[in-house]
């Protein structure tokens, strides 16, 4: 079996799909990629037997055939070939000869039969959504997830689906992110848990465009394709926390404040407080804001004032610099909107302005004051 296919495209293809092997895996045939040729087309596949990603590829060749190849080692050597042809032969013991216009490497490949078998997309569900709204999902909510593998509920992204709008929650229970999409319509009433990694992925291999994306679902997996790549991934298999209910329906206070003023001052206050809480207090009155910090232990101390517009009584309520930092970054208007109630109650941040269609809601816990 022979095939022939640009160095570069081919790397490019494959970096695309490398962050689904894991550096330790169970099963050594997990460390490489499966090559399925078929006329001129050549499929690439990884997996970690959670999530399996592949790129279609346009070649040179005669015969079709299939081999996997160790991952490592074809990655390091094509990242260190300059532009060029290379000729991949592979012999019935699947050898892997790859030459190029001035070597020849060799390299022992392993029998594609012990490859495990991608899930079959039976019974599945789908609508279509563009590639921009699904890596703005992506951003806005993934970095809100939980790392806590004790509540598997909330170590991934809630998809809830309307038949006219589609929303995405995260929550570690410090924090919750929600993005709804009223442009969005789905076959049925539904909902799922997607994991923290294939959604990294979609992350690093989506383009910000108009691009048209088919996204299905069944009771177990996703189906995400998009142009050339696909991927599938094992849902998590659990009940996500009712999130509707920490949602205050009622903040009367209420603070309209220039995002990147604000993120930055957090930035540079919260260098001085402690560093197991990040702790910064706010303390709001009339149209100034103070930010305030403090590390007992080394004595660090951090204070600031800034301009903002307020409508409440006097409040004094602290929160984790490090969440609102993140949370600030998920939304995309000069100003931002923040209802508080008490110094005990969640705080609300929402973007001034919004893309049609779009509505974003993020919430954080405050945390006590050290008085």
């Amino acid at each position: 079996m022979k095939f022939i296919v640009s160095s570069s495209y081919l790397l490019k293809q494959l970096q695309q799909i490398s962050g689904v092997i894991n550096a330790n895996t169970v099963l050594p045939i997990l460390e490489d990629f499966l090559f399925e040729i078929e006329k001129n087309k050549l499929s690439v596949t990884a997996t970690d037997l959670e999530t399996v990603m592949k790129v279609h590829l346009d070649i040179e060749a005669k015969d079709s055939g299939k081999v996997c190849i160790p991952a490592k080692i074809l990655l390091d050597s094509l990242k260190n070939l300059p532009e060029q042809p290379l000729t991949f032969n592979i012999d019935k013991n699947f050898a892997v000869e790859i030459t190029s216009d001035n070597g020849k490497y060799k390299v022992m490949g392993e029998n594609p039969d012990n490859f495990p078998k991608e899930p079959a997309a039976d019974e599945s569900s789908s609508f279509t959504m563009t590639s921009a709204q699904l890596l703005n999902a992506i951003n806005k909510t993934v970095f809100a997830v939980s790392t806590d593998d004790l509540r598997p509920a909330m170590t991934g992204v809630f998809f809830e689906l309307d038949k006219k709008s589609i929303s995405f929650v995260a929550t570690d229970a410090h924090r919750l992110v929600k993005l709804t999409y009223s442009n969005v319509s789905c076959p049925e009433k539904s909902f799922f848990i997607v994991p923290k990694k294939p959604l990294n992925l979609l992350k690093s291999s989506l383009p910000d465009n108009e691009d048209e994306l088919t996204i299905s679902y069944n009771s177990n997996h996703l189906f995400v394709k998009h142009g050339g790549t696909d991927l599938v991934c094992r849902l998590i298999d659990a009940r996500f926390p009712d999130y509707k209910v920490v949602i205050p329906a009622d903040n009367p206070y209420k603070m309209t404040v220039n995002r990147s003023s604000f993120q930055n001052a957090l930035r540079r206050v919260s260098v001085f407080s402690n560093k197991s809480t990040n702790q910064v207090a706010l303390s709001i009155s009339g149209s100034e804001l103070q930010l305030s910090s403090q590390d007992v232990d080394f004595s660090f101390e951090g204070n600031e004032r800034m301009a903002c517009q307020y409508d409440g009584e006097d409040l004094q309520i602290a929160f984790n610099a490090k969440f609102l930092i993140e949370m600030l970054s998920g939304a995309d208007s000069d100003e931002i909107n923040m209802e508080l109630s008490t110094a005990t109650k969640a705080g609300i941040i929402k973007p001034v302005e919004e893309a049609d269609g779009e509505k974003l809601l993020m919430l954080v816990m405050p945390l006590m004051l050290n008085n």
